[in-house]
């Protein structure tokens, strides 16, 4: 069975086929190691299927195709190597180091990235919040949501998520990363961010990944939506199809979120009001509040 190697460092890292992520330096250079473990039954069906969101191995076979080595916007890091085994695989890339990007420069990234040509690779994910979603309602949808004062909204925004999923549908598909948090994007290198973490990488409406950005970063939506639309293609989209894929990304995820952190804590003592404060629910509260002019625009 497949270990780390004695003195590695592990980092934080997270997702259903990574068995860990790990900090190491080999022949005098710094290295990330992540290592994705095949799926085994019970395992979801989605982590074998290359279009899901959430295959297990899209991350190695990025760095095997090379697909984003020298994309607009948005790259990945310098790849050292990939091994597989019958358990999984290993991927290496240099670690990289150097000025973090601001909010508005990885915004302004993506609008760039959002027009580079990812090619027909079969394992690229599409369908990203419609799959998220759609997991969502085989839990029963936000159940918790409906025992907190946000109720009634959750109850419309959910009753209507197929529409709202429908307008997407309509917008303009881009490259997507999938996954853009201030995390994921850690270093500015001249005119573009290196990015790690591309094991979501794909296709979707324009905007879904500044939507994703949003929940995470600390400038407002309307100045990362300026600095994304500034970074799209000419022709590629509109500012207001922009900002429809990244409010409907933006409010659903969020939501979704909320619900899921609640959920984990409602079963144990108090009042379910009383935990809205808890460490492990209130990051996620304090993003959704964030949104309240994304919810507002929903709603109306």
């Amino acid at each position: 069975m497949w270990q780390p190697e004695p003195g590695w460092q592990r980092l934080p890292g997270a997702g259903p086929s990574t068995f860990g992520v790990w900090s190491a330096v080999e022949d005098g250079r710094e290295v990330v190691v992540k290592r994705l473990a095949a799926p085994e039954p019970p395992d979801p069906p989605g982590l074998s299927d290359p279009r899901d969101a959430n295959y297990w191995r899209r991350a190695a076979d990025v760095a095997l195709a090379g697909v984003v080595r020298r994309t607009p916007g948005l790259r990945e890091a310098v790849v050292v190597r990939i091994e597989e085994d019958d358990d999984g695989v290993t991927v290496v890339h240099e670690r990289v180091v150097g000025e973090a990007p601001t909010g508005l420069f990885i915004a302004h990234s993506l609008g760039r990235f959002a027009g580079a040509d990812l090619g027909g690779e079969p394992w690229l994910a599409s369908g990203q919040l419609r799959t998220r979603l759609a997991l969502v309602e085989r839990r029963g949808g936000w159940r918790t949501l409906a025992r907190t004062p946000t109720a009634d909204i959750a109850e419309h925004l959910w009753s209507r998520r197929e529409s709202w999923l429908g307008r997407c549908d309509e917008l303009p598909r881009v490259a997507q990363h999938g996954d853009p948090v201030a995390a994921n994007v850690p270093v500015r290198a001249g005119d573009d961010a290196v990015a790690i973490d591309w094991s979501h990488l794909g296709t979707g409406p324009v905007g879904a990944d500044l939507g994703y950005l949003s929940l995470s970063s600390r400038e407002g939506f309307e100045p990362l939506l300026d600095a994304y639309v500034e970074g799209l293609p000419a022709g590629l989209a509109t500012r207001e199809q922009a900002a429809l894929g990244a409010q409907v990304t933006a409010v659903y995820t969020a939501l979704t979120r909320v619900d899921w952190a609640l959920s984990r804590v409602a079963d144990g003592e108090g009042a379910l009001a009383g935990k809205f404060r808890h460490p492990a629910v209130a990051p996620y509260i304090v993003a959704m509040q964030r949104q309240v002019t994304q919810i507002e625009a929903l709603l109306g």
